[in-house]
């Protein structure tokens, strides 16, 4: 076996195990060989003379472990399968830090003095202690460095280039970016100078204006996160910002990225000065890009739909999903994640709260449950206001909302599938109903049940409580389910409770039963419930509902499994 490179090494690969333990590792990297009977010259593998041939008492000489390695070499195969299932972190620990050291070198991270202090409150954490965590993506056109060769410009300064705040659920299982449009007019609030000084609030600029505050090679990341911040009266938890350079050396890290076109891109799109049409250089349908040619897709305005940012924010939505599915098709595999965070880290700004390799990879691995299609992508209600874009009200406020309550967007649970409404029953006389008598008491022993409010109604699980109650059955919580768009209410019960959750069911008229793994039993009210106790008062203090966003808005949505070729274009 040929001997890797060290892990300090120019291109940062792992080293591969060497035979003969430390002392002859160490040896190796100064390319000294092994000493003793069989030694080598440095110049061969080892165990091997200059020749490549297996020297005489190479076993004896180079050490147990390259004779087993030398024997069977199906060991090193199953090293890299068990590296996988253990995760990055201890790959990064088998190989004594030096990786971890190395992309720990690469990050860089804003002046926390330069976030404001006046600022959204932290999420509330949900009944299981779960908190959602709210997550900037900022792309920048920051020309310094190698960036001006691959953006095709020389302008000082940065600008954000593409912006989304991504929700993640409590549940970590679910998630929504949404996409802001740079040109869209909003309020930039007082921001920190790289002189020291802030300077005043300045409303009706462009949003991406905020990054540029200050006129920096660097841009001003710290302010877009209060910009956002006041925009959407959510507190952002992480703020992540990515090059131009950065961008690119992820797609060639990953091998590239599928991506779809609806028509050919010709040079005088991606350089509309050029004064003519000139070669294709983006061909029409499916293809995978990486390096320059990624993000030239990215960017792209011009020859596709209205040639306008917000289709370009569609293919950008699309992109990040191609690549999300790419990275998570990989899996845990060193081979894939070690370059890719090497090349993020590299050209990479964060927070304060990220600015560790070990910071990023906890985040990182704590997003991991999240399926594709439970990723959804979604751009603010907007309109045209000349060439620029206007925020529509009340559905961005809506939407800000939805996101502060943790809630699914216009009804939908975070996965996208919406529950069918119940059936509006056929209109009879009206006439006074007759109160319900009172359930009867459950025999036997005692029931125990969990009661959650699976919808936006106000009131109903402390109602249905005071119904078990009645009946002598022990509630042991009462909650908001994950899942507000619940359409029937549904009795869900563990091994062993079926005829206790039949007793349970028979005081709610309609609902169903459900078997689970989970034990227990656990009542989960649905829009029939809510419909029948319509009347219920609202608890003291209980904030309103957010009104649902228009249909369009949310037909709008992706979710990051949806076809590459659908939905990257606008007008």
């Amino acid at each position: 076996m040929r001997t890797e490179p060290p892990a300090d090494s120019a291109d940062g690969r792992v080293p591969a195990p060497r035979p003969g333990g430390r002392a002859e590792a160490r040896r190796a990297a100064q390319g000294k060989g092994t000493a003793g009977k069989g030694s080598t010259t440095g110049k061969g593998p080892a165990g091997r003379g200059a020749a490549g041939k297996e020297a005489p008492g190479a076993t004896a000489a180079g050490g147990r472990a390259a004779a087993r390695n030398s024997r069977k070499p199906k060991r090193n195969l199953k090293k890299i399968v068990a590296w996988s299932a253990a995760g990055v972190l201890v790959l990064l620990a088998g190989t004594g830090g030096a990786i971890y050291y190395k992309l720990n070198g690469n990050i860089k991270s804003f002046d926390p003095d330069a976030i404001a202090t006046d600022r959204p409150p932290e999420a509330v954490a949900d009944a299981n202690g779960n908190k959602p965590v709210n997550i900037l993506l900022i792309g920048s056109d920051s020309r310094a460095g190698k960036n001006s060769d691959l953006g095709g410009g020389n302008e000082d300064g940065a600008r954000s280039d593409t912006t989304i705040l991504l929700h993640v659920y409590a549940d970590h299982k679910h998630a929504v970016g949404i996409s802001i449009p740079r040109d869209a007019l909003v309020t930039i609030p007082a921001c920190k100078l790289p002189n020291g000084k802030w300077t005043k609030e300045s409303p009706g600029q462009m949003f991406n204006s905020a990054f540029s505050v200050g006129n920096s090679e660097s841009g001003n990341p710290a302010c877009t996160q209060n910009t956002v911040e006041k925009l959407t009266g959510i507190r952002v938890d992480h703020t992540i910002e990515v090059n131009f350079e950065g961008f690119a050396a992820m797609t060639e890290a990953v091998g590239g990225v599928d991506v779809c076109l609806p028509n050919d891109v010709y040079e005088g799109h991606l350089n509309p000065n050029l004064g003519k049409k000139g070669k294709v250089v983006l061909p029409k349908g499916k293809q995978k890009l990486a390096g320059q040619k990624a993000l030239d897709y990215v960017r792209l305005r011009h020859g596709i739909g209205d040639e306008s940012d917000v289709g370009r924010m569609k293919r950008q939505q699309a992109f990040l999903a191609s690549l999300m599915a790419k990275v998570k098709g990989e899996g845990l595999n060193p081979t894939t994640l070690l370059p890719l965070a090497d090349a993020a880290t590299k050209s990479m700004t964060v927070d304060p709260g990220l600015d560790s390799a070990k910071k990023l990879m906890d985040f990182a691995l704590s997003m991991k449950n999240i399926d594709l299609h439970d990723v959804k992508f979604l751009t603010t209600p907007w309109r045209y206001n000349g060439p620029r874009i206007d925020l529509v009200h009340p559905a961005v406020d809506n939407l800000w909302k939805t996101l502060q309550a943790d809630r699914t967007i216009d009804g939908e649970d975070a996965t996208g599938k919406q529950e069918d409404a119940p059936q509006t029953p056929t209109a009879a006389p009206e006439t006074t109903p007759a109160a319900p008598p009172p359930p009867a008491a459950v025999e036997g022993p005692p029931v125990k049940v969990a009661v959650y409010n699976g919808t936006t109604a106000s009131g109903l699980a402390a109602k249905a409580a005071e119904t078990l109650k009645a009946a002598k059955v022990t509630v042991t919580g009462v909650t908001t389910a994950k899942n507000t768009n619940k359409a029937t209410t549904t009795v869900e019960y563990g091994s062993g409770q079926k005829a206790n959750a039949e007793k349970v069911a028979a005081m709610f008229p309609g609902s169903t039963l459900t078997p689970t793994s989970a034990a227990g039993i656990s009542l989960v009210l649905g829009k029939d419930y809510a419909a029948a106790n319509a009347t219920t008062a609202a608890a003291p203090g209980t904030p309103a509902a957010p009104a649902p966003l228009p249909t369009e808005v949310v037909n709008e949505a992706r979710s990051a499994d949806d076809d590459i070729c659908s939905n990257v274009s606008y007008g």
